[in-house]
């Protein structure tokens, strides 16, 4: 991608409890530089609801619609683009469970698009998006379950979330209602940035700030992901473990936006130059 370099890593385990992984990733970074322009790369998780018929299946078909639908929109369009892209999932998962004669099947999904200097993320259910950035770690995300909704009532402290009986109750995902509504955000980016996607089985039982810990001296992002995966076992998680890792090796600033810096400070300089009788005197600037 043009003035931005990334890596991913990524890695995702059944765990010790469940028979069968529901989660899934899924990465796209297009090949033809021109796509690459146009729409970035695209990175997303999504975690089959273990309570209902056939998780996996409802991960993957929400990522397959997903991503088909992202890259099928306009150009430099990402917040929509990701918008519709969760309609035509959801809708998908949805018509799925009609076909199969279930009652309900459902998945989360988060997903970040990176283009030039911006992310953008989607994102409906308990997984999370977290951004480390100076050694701290930031969650991108709100649960959308009971127990996150408490939260921002104010009622339990978001310290609280992980251990709260009512943590994996989830109030909003994919597959279970024709019509859904994600949430969106936009982060500008800085050069060494790292966003970390997890299933609820990794972050329910690792702390905001171990992310941070974990990732402090070590860029190697397959050795990360791994690593994250194995503390969320040996700490018993009960679910599927899952996480995706994307480093901002290098990012440099766009040559247009470099040009207009520089004709802004001519600009500037010409309106504060003044002769020494405090008139202002005529300066000719060039570009």
């Amino acid at each position: 991608m043009k003035n931005v370099e990334l890596k991913y890593g990524s890695t995702t385990h059944t765990g010790k409890v469940r028979e069968e992984n529901q989660d899934s990733l899924r990465v796209h970074e297009p090949d033809d530089p021109e796509l690459t322009t146009r729409y970035g790369n695209l990175y997303a998780l999504a975690d089959g609801m273990g309570g209902y018929s056939h998780g996996s299946l409802a991960s993957q078909t929400a990522l397959e619609s997903f991503f088909t639908t992202f890259y099928a929109g306009r150009p430099k369009q990402s917040l929509n683009n990701l918008r519709q892209g969760v309609q035509t999932a959801n809708l998908a998962v949805y018509q799925a469970a009609q076909r199969l004669g279930v009652m309900r099947m459902g998945t989360t999904l988060t997903a970040i698009n990176i283009l030039d200097q911006h992310l953008y993320l989607t994102h409906v259910g308990d997984s999370r998006a977290y951004l480390i950035r100076d050694r701290q770690a930031k969650c991108l995300t709100k649960d959308h379950t009971v127990a996150g909704e408490l939260v921002r009532m104010k009622l339990i402290s978001p310290d609280k979330v992980r251990a709260h009986n009512q943590r994996s109750f989830l109030n909003k995902s994919l597959g279970i209602e024709l019509f859904v509504q994600p949430d969106v955000a936009q982060v500008a980016l800085k050069e060494d940035d790292l966003i970390v996607l997890c299933s609820d089985g990794v972050w329910s039982v690792i702390e905001d700030e171990e992310f941070a810990h974990l990732t402090a001296d070590s860029r190697d992002l397959n050795n990360l992901s791994q690593r994250l995966i194995e503390l969320a076992m040996d700490r018993e998680s009960d679910d599927n473990v899952s996480a995706l890792f994307v480093h901002v090796h290098k990012l440099d600033r766009p040559v247009q936006e470099e040009s207009n810096h520089t004709l802004s400070n001519r600009v500037r300089s010409w309106f504060s130059a003044k002769t020494e009788d405090g008139r202002r005197k005529t300066v000719v600037v060039s570009c």
